[in-house]
């Protein structure tokens, strides 16, 4: 069967499923060797309430969030009617309330998509976006955010962050332990395993952060393959990832924390040319997502 921006997006769902399942896995390991380390799943119930609360509340409240860490403000109707006039019509194509609409006052071109669910969605672009693009390329961006809400990304990415942040919670908090003489009864313990143990708590967190990045990826393949079936016009969105990405200046309030959420790279494109870079970046590389968005362009329609 050829290739497609259809078969596309089902492969991206799969594999953030397959993704996910490691994810659980990672989990399940890291809370074997606690158990097995410590004789005290007490431990582990503390870690993934502790873990839950704090980032279920984060989710909870994420779009407000969001907004005051990347400074936007709400688009008057008057004075961006372009935009809301594009978000409206898209929203309507996707089957989606429109969601709030905001602006960053930056020049760097960009944008993000953010909210627990279709009803408290926001989308928020920059300055420096609404004056280089196109208005076809302006439409394949908001497709793309647009896509995020549909697909339920901040609710996959919750998930993700929640298993990192149980990972990396209870494998400190371990580590801690070890170091003050902690680990229940050594007599006892099959030395083969204690190890594997120990080795699964330290590097547990790194493969969660790895697991978490690569679902972020697919999340992006999976938001262009949509938003390009929502435009039908794939070349606007890939026209406006060169663009986006060839600015070279970074976001004036640029954080790690918020990266993940925008369509590019925040810190610019400086920031994404080293092989390690690369490798921690939340972003897949803009070569491939354009591959992928005109590689299929002119197939299955």
């Amino acid at each position: 069967m050829a290739s497609n921006l259809y078969t596309h997006k089902e492969y991206n769902i799969a594999k953030t499923w397959v993704l996910m399942t490691m994810f659980f896995l990672v989990v399940v390991a890291i809370g074997w060797a606690v158990s097995f380390y410590f004789n005290s799943p007490g431990i582990l119930v503390i870690a993934v309430i502790l873990s839950m609360v704090m980032n279920i509340g984060s989710y909870w409240y994420s779009h407000k969030l969001v907004v005051a860490m990347s400074g936007a403000k709400p688009a008057g109707e008057a004075e961006y009617a372009d935009l809301h006039n594009i978000i409206e019509n898209l929203s309507i194509t996707a089957g989606l309330p429109k969601p709030a609409v905001y602006v960053i006052n930056d020049p760097a071109p960009n944008a993000f998509a953010t909210g627990r669910n279709e009803k408290h969605a926001v989308v928020a672009v920059t300055t420096g976006l609404l004056q280089i693009l196109e208005r076809t390329e302006l439409e394949g961006v908001i497709a793309h955010e647009l896509s995020h809400i549909g697909n339920r990304d901040m609710l996959v990415s919750t998930v993700a962050v929640v298993l990192v942040g149980f990972a990396t919670l209870i494998s400190d908090f371990v580590l801690r332990g070890m170091m003050f003489g902690g680990g229940g009864d050594r007599d006892n313990k099959n030395p083969v395993l204690a190890i594997i143990a120990v080795a699964l708590i330290v590097l547990a967190p790194i493969v969660a952060m790895l697991l978490q990045l690569a679902i972020s990826r697919k999340r992006e393949f999976l938001a262009d393959a949509s938003g390009a079936l929502l435009t039908r016009y794939p070349e606007g969105l890939a026209n406006a990832l060169r663009k986006i990405s060839g600015y070279a200046a970074p976001m004036k309030r640029a954080n790690n924390a918020t990266a993940h959420l925008f369509i590019s790279n925040p810190f610019g494109a400086k920031a994404t040319r080293s092989a390690l870079t690369k490798l921690f970046s939340t972003h897949p590389p803009v070569e491939e997502r354009v591959k992928a968005l005109l590689g299929h362009s002119g197939e299955g329609r």
